[in-house]
């Protein structure tokens, strides 16, 4: 917590943004401690970028109209948001990102290991890293770039048609689309690592070979559809605030 507030006068804090019953006040005290995670994400970004040669994006502090609509939408209390500061790390696939989940467990041994590829949510598929350090909890989101793609898509169509789809709501169309996207990704990746583990002779390497350059081919093959339907929301975009 920062030196003026408590874990409970956070949690009381947090409480009176979910019910609306805050003041201008209050929106303050939440600026104080967003901005208390600084010095935290910095030492976070500092191990990353120096020490494991990642080159993350980030945002220092979530934005408060963000916070607050996740207290909203969430039971969590504001005390245990493991997102207030937080940065992002996007590899090329899935054997990349379970490398890398062991690299950042040894640089920061307090990390919580959140696996949305075994429990996606709305289909939102990555690892989250959650690091602490003393009191605060920096996260690190670890994507691969057919994850990354997704969730971007994902962003987009809730920008352009309606903000619950990201949450699982909106129209019924879009988000059984967005679903089997989700599934095509896992699919592809759960291969991926299956053709890692196989035993290589003689025989079947070249065979293994053949494979992986399918799946490579079939990877570029959903990044480019998921980068195509992106530059498609992008142009409806711009025409709306042409017209």
């Amino acid at each position: 917590m920062t030196k003026s507030m408590s874990k409970t006068k956070v949690d009381l804090l947090g409480d009176r943004l979910r019910k609306g019953s805050f003041t201008e006040a209050d929106l303050r005290l939440l600026d104080e401690y967003r901005r208390s995670f600084r010095t935290e994400y910095d030492t976070v970004i500092q191990v990353i970028r120096v020490q494991l040669g990642f080159e993350p994006t980030g945002r220092p502090a979530k934005s408060t109209s963000s916070i607050v609509e996740k207290l909203e939408r969430e039971t969590i209390r504001l005390s245990q948001m493991q997102d207030i500061a937080g940065c992002r790390i996007v590899v090329d696939d899935v054997v990349v990102q379970e490398r890398d989940i062991a690299t950042l467990r040894r640089a920061f041994p307090e990390m919580t290991v959140v696996d949305r590829r075994v429990n996606p949510s709305h289909g939102y598929r990555a690892v989250h890293l959650v690091v602490r350090i003393e009191d605060k909890l920096i996260e690190v989101q670890l994507r691969t770039k057919l994850q990354h793609h997704w969730a971007e898509l994902s962003e987009k169509l809730s920008d352009v048609f309606d903000p619950a789809i990201k949450y699982g709501g909106g129209e019924g169309e879009i988000r059984t689309t967005l679903l089997k996207a989700s599934d095509a990704v896992a699919s592809w990746e759960a291969l991926e690592n299956r053709l890692v583990t196989l035993p290589r002779n003689a025989k079947n390497t070249s065979k293994i070979q053949e494979i992986e350059e399918a799946i490579v081919a079939a990877r570029a093959n959903l990044l480019a559809m998921f980068t195509d339907a992106l530059a498609i929301l992008d142009e409806g975009q711009e025409d709306d605030l042409s017209d």
